[in-house]
Formats: structure tokens, C-alpha cells, sequence
């Protein structure tokens, strides 16, 4: 298996390779310090030791360089050919004896998907062919701004072909400028709302494939296609819709409670449950810093002077109630 080094694959050509390589070739050689961020260089063979001085590189010409490459490549087809053919010839004739403990369907209503970089291919394609929808659960905080431009295109794609997107965030995204730039740049039906806590990531497309985690650091994702899965999933993201505040195209701010923000009452659920401020920060998808500035605040505001006074404060106060009263009401 290839890794990527610097951001990208050693075997792929990059363009400061490129760049350098061709600073080599006018040169007659580069410093190998000056090679480190373009791994690819040696990697395809293009650069090379020099042999009377470790401290440089000197470079493969180009016409040596490419037909060894492509014989590389060459090798590398045979290869996974005969590779191909071997499993082909091995799991051939176990197909007939069928698989008696599993429901006929069940191993292709369930795939794993291996690796961000695939997780993200396989979305791209499957949105390619989506045609009605997207629904999006996003937990957590700030959004990488190149991780939003990569999905710009594609989300357009399904816009311009008349579908709906409908994305749910946690409502500390709602400062993100980032997120606001992002959708105010989509022409189309695009949504988006936001609540105290999302569970975790999920993405389904015309309701008929879902994307969830199947692992913590989302290295891997489960691709449903099962019917019954789909219906639990696609009604859990409605009922959630119905509960999130307006935040694009059409922004509503949650409403206060005697002085108490939709934030503050969150945290307040949270303290009450015994939850630490870390802890508190990963649920409610803000940094610790944050979250222990908005328990100062709910602090001063009820007038406690210690953590365990603060939750017999809230408690006391019933706050919680009222909140659990006005949601009841919208409902």
C-alpha cells in the first residue's frame, strides 16, 4: 500500500517535482535538502544519488526516465491481471454454494469503505448520479476551508440538476464565516439548520445509500443500501430537521430564557448529567476554552460561586423545565 508523504503519493508527479525536476535538468543537479518536499521525484526515479556526493541528486533524463515508467506501469497492469485472474479462479467455484447463515442481498446492503481519500471518491460518484437529494449530518465546530471548497462542485452538480440539499451543524457553527460563504455561493435549494447535538457524521443521497462512520476517526464508512436501515436513518435526520434552528438562507437566532442563551441551557443539561468541561466541548462541538467561558457566564448568571453550588443552582432554577416546556410548545 502507497502512502502519501507531504500531501501527496510518492508515485504520482507533482507540481513542485515537476518544477524541481526540471531546475535539475538545467542544472545539472539539486541539494537532496531541496528534494525533501517533492518525495515523488525519487520515488518515480527521476532524481538519483550522485555518487561522488551524497549531499546532491542528479537527474535520470527523460528519455531514460519514461519508457522505464511506463514499463513500470505496464508491470503494474500484468500484474493485478494475474492477480485478477487468480481470485477469479478461486472464488469461482465456491459461487454456487451460496451462504446459508445470511439472508439473500445482506452483503450488498452493507459495504465497508476503506480510507478518507476512497470514503470521498465513493460519495463523489454516487452523488454524480443523485438526482433528488442530499441530507447531511456535520457534528463539531470550524470547517476547514479547502475541505468546503472540495465539495462546492459537486453539491452544485446536484443543485443545477434540480435536487435539494438539507445539512444540519452544531450551532457553534453557526460564526463559522466559512460555512456562511460557502452556501451563500450554491445557487439552489439549500438548506441549513442547527442544534446544541448532532449525532455522528452521516450523508444519504436520494434516501436510497447512506455514508456512517464505522470507525471513531472516520477512516472508514459503512455505504448502506438496506431498505429498512435507510427508512430509520433518512426519519431520524427529519425528526432532527424539525427540531434545528433556521441558519441558511434564512437565519432565526434561538430564542433566550430569562437570560439564559439556547448554548447556556445545553451546557446546563450537561452539567446536571455530571459531564466535564471537556467532555461538555466534544458534545456540544466548541474547544474547552469556549465551553468554560459560557459555564462562567451561566455561573454569574445564577449567582453560584462553586461548580457543585452551580448544579444545585440550575436545579433549583428550573430552567431545564422551561426549556423542555417551549420545545414541547414549537413542537
Amino acid at each position: 500500500m502507497i502512502s502519501e508523504v507531504h500531501g501527496h503519493r510518492p508515485d504520482e508527479l507533482c507540481e513542485e517535482g515537476l518544477s524541481l525536476y526540471e531546475r535539475a535538468l538545467r542544472e545539472g543537479g539539486v541539494r537532496r535538502s531541496d528534494a525533501d518536499p517533492a518525495p515523488c521525484l525519487t520515488g518515480l526515479g527521476l532524481l538519483q544519488p550522485d555518487i561522488t556526493d551524497s549531499g546532491w541528486l542528479r537527474p535520470l533524463p527523460p528519455a531514460v526516465a519514461l519508457p522505464r515508467l511506463l514499463g513500470d506501469i505496464a508491470e503494474d497492469i500484468a500484474r493485478q491481471r494475474r492477480r485478477e485472474s487468480r481470485l477469479a479462479d478461486t472464488l469461482r467455484p465456491l459461487m454456487e454454494l451460496g451462504t446459508p447463515h445470511s439472508a439473500p442481498g445482506d452483503a450488498a446492503s452493507f459495504t465497508v469503505v476503506s480510507g478518507m481519500e476512497n470514503i470521498n471518491a465513493r460519495i463523489g460518484r454516487l452523488m454524480a448520479g443523485a438526482a433528488e437529494e442530499l441530507l447531511t449530518v456535520q457534528p463539531g465546530g470550524k470547517r476547514p476551508p479547502a475541505l468546503l471548497d472540495a465539495d462546492l462542485a459537486r453539491e452544485q452538480d446536484l443543485l443545477s440538476r434540480g435536487g435539494r440539499m438539507r445539512t444540519l451543524y452544531q450551532h457553534t457553527t453557526r460564526h463559522d464565516l466559512g460555512v456562511l460563504a460557502h452556501y451563500e455561493r450554491l445557487d439552489g435549494d439549500a438548506e441549513v439548520r442547527t442544534l446544541d447535538e448532532l449525532p455522528n457524521r452521516m450523508i444519504i443521497l436520494d434516501r436510497s445509500v447512506a455514508f456512517i462512520p464505522a470507525n471513531r476517526d472516520r477512516t472508514m464508512a459503512v455505504e448502506v443500501h438496506h431498505p429498512a436501515v435507510l427508512t430509520y436513518l433518512a426519519t431520524t435526520f427529519d425528526i432532527l430537521w424539525r427540531m434545528a434552528t433556521p441558519m441558511h438562507p434564512r437565519a432565526v437566532q434561538p430564542p433566550s430564557v430569562n437570560g439564559i442563551t439556547p448554548r447556556q441551557h445545553a451546557i446546563a443539561a450537561l452539567l446536571v448529567e455530571g459531564h466535564t468541561d471537556t467532555a461538555i466541548a466534544e458534545r456540544l462541538g466548541m474547544n474547552v476554552r469556549t465551553a468554560r467561558v459560557h459555564i462562567a457566564k451561566l455561573a454569574a448568571t445564577l449567582g453560584s460561586e462553586s461548580r457543585a453550588q452551580l448544579g444545585y443552582l440550575i436545579g433549583r432554577s428550573g430552567i431545564l423545565e422551561r426549556k423542555q416546556e417551549q420545545g414541547q410548545g414549537q413542537g
